[in-house]
């Protein structure tokens, strides 16, 4: 499993004009081919008196599913443009549908390319990007006695702490990378002289949205 990768959260729109031609950019999260080849539709449909709707999309984590199309303008200076913004800029499970009402100038290979990436980077500009990171959750189970020691190393190590139970004992839950895992249970275990309990759940995909933990 990939460690760590960008993925657009919450789509966006952005519009520019180029020599009165007017490109509207519209990014949205797509999990699926079949979820991104529907929103082309639907947007062919809503924009159906443009002259051009043309899009690019990323599945995957790895980029296993990667297609553009150039819905009619010269080949290469549409979908192919679109698409490089994104691989570029390393966004996974983003499609951007870009639509193109003609002003009446002609833009040239170079000028259309050129106004497919902008109207691309505007759109994502719109958007909300994020880092989805793979964790462990683990909790870790204290005395009052422990809880400063182990939050001491909490913040040493810059562990996500999702939530904190107090009762009788301290439970606090957190999320880790793979590669804390075994240095921070050390570093409990020999600041509580190996008193802390910890159970170690699930590996889940995490990011921190507008200073919020969110777990997918």
């Amino acid at each position: 499993m990939v460690e760590e990768y960008k993925v657009v959260y919450e789509g966006g729109e952005g519009e520019i004009i180029e020599k009165k031609s007017r490109f509207i950019a519209t990014v949205v999260p797509v999990d699926t081919e079949e979820e991104a080849l529907t929103f082309i539709e639907a947007q062919k449909k809503k924009y159906w008196d443009a002259r051009h709707n043309c899009s690019a999309y990323v599945i995957g984590s790895k980029n296993e599913i990667i297609r553009c199309s150039d819905d009619g303008e010269p080949s290469g200076t549409a979908g192919k443009p679109m698409l490089e913004i994104l691989v570029k800029e390393e966004i996974h499970n983003a499609l951007v549908v870009v639509t193109r009402y003609f002003g009446g100038v002609l833009l040239g290979t170079g000028g259309l390319i050129r106004a497919y990436q902008k109207a691309t980077k505007e759109g994502l500009n719109k958007s909300i990007i994020i880092n989805k990171s793979l964790g462990y959750q683990l909790e870790v189970n204290t005395d009052y006695n422990g809880i400063g020691k182990i939050q001491y190393i909490i913040g040493q190590m810059n562990i996500t702490t999702v939530d904190t139970d107090y009762t009788d004992e301290v439970t606090i839950h957190l999320l880790l990378p793979p590669r804390d895992l075994d240095c921070f249970q050390k570093k409990v275990i020999e600041a509580t002289n190996g008193k802390a309990k910890m159970l170690l759940k699930d590996q889940v995909y995490y990011a921190n949205i507008l200073g919020e933990t969110v777990i997918f």
